[in-house]
């Protein structure tokens, strides 16, 4: 398992550390490369105005690198029990 943002090494460092996560983060800083590939940077709206941003999506890839299923608009606090019920792992 992985995950990506833009964040700094330093700062996934500690996130990993303060939720003792089992899996390693990645960084994708400016120009989002990796998140733009998959459609998780880009136009998003708040409150009548327009920026551009990261959207807060998982993707479950199998070992051959497909993509086995999209999560949109996840909520971090639910995100992994939707994870490991669609594995099959509860």
């Amino acid at each position: 398992m992985l995950g990506i943002s833009k964040d700094n090494a330093s700062s996934h460092q500690k996130f990993i550390e303060k939720f003792n996560l089992p899996f390693i983060l990645l960084t994708d800083p400016e120009p989002f490369k990796v998140s733009s590939d998959y459609d998780s940077y880009g136009l998003k709206k708040f409150m009548g105005k327009e920026y551009m941003g990261m959207m807060r999506n998982t993707f479950l890839i199998d070992a051959d690198g497909n993509i086995e299923k999209i999560y949109l608009k996840v909520k971090a606090a639910i995100m992994a029990d939707h994870i490991v019920a669609d594995l099959g792992l509860k």
